[in-house]
């Protein structure tokens, strides 16, 4: 399954290692544009000083661990393509380029299930995506949730359960479904 990951769900941190974790487990062939990756960089500028060179840093990483992933969107479909928000056709069209079975956004407002349809691209949030894969494969998914979890109590110098973790990362049911578990 090949899936287009929105920028707004490639900027939080838990949440972008959840999704890139599962990715290199070979659960889907994740996709983006070097627009949505700029994207992220802009989005990390925001929070101060350095932060935009590290989310560079990280894209780099993220580019040479993906080396197929990025998609450049065609013209033809960039024109042709309506959404509410002008500045997301260049998602859609990304999507399209890559054949992307499923966009992975929060950004559900301005990504109309119909009109993705039409492309035959499904729509999903990130929480019901990962409990999803999470129900397929619950071993790769838990074990790179324990991955994620070590390493924010890492960085952060806290204790983080997982439940607690996952719900802060907007990936709720995941949460519950690992804590469920036992993880």
């Amino acid at each position: 399954m090949k899936a287009l990951l929105d920028a707004c769900v490639l900027y939080p941190t838990v949440m972008r290692e959840m999704l890139l974790g599962v990715a290199r487990a070979g659960l889907f062939e994740p996709l983006w544009s070097p627009r949505i990756l700029e994207e992220w960089a802009r989005a990390a500028a925001k929070l101060g000083p350095g932060q935009e060179a590290l989310a560079r840093g990280e894209i780099a990483l993220v580019e040479a661990a993906f080396p197929t992933a990025s998609v450049t969107p065609r013209a033809g479909d960039l024109a042709r393509l309506w959404l509410p928000d002008a500045h997301d056709v260049h998602v859609l069209a990304a999507a399209i380029a890559g054949s992307a079975d499923v966009l992975v956004t929060l950004n559900i407002k301005d990504f109309p299930r119909h009109t993705l349809g039409e492309e035959g691209i499904d729509r999903v949030g990130p929480d019901l995506f990962l409990h999803g894969l999470w129900g397929v494969h619950p071993g790769a998914v838990a074990r790179v949730a324990e991955a994620v979890r070590a390493e924010a109590e890492r960085l952060s110098g806290e204790a983080w359960p997982i439940r607690k973790l996952m719900k802060k990362a907007r990936l709720p049911r995941l949460g519950k479904a690992l804590e469920a578990a036992g993880g």
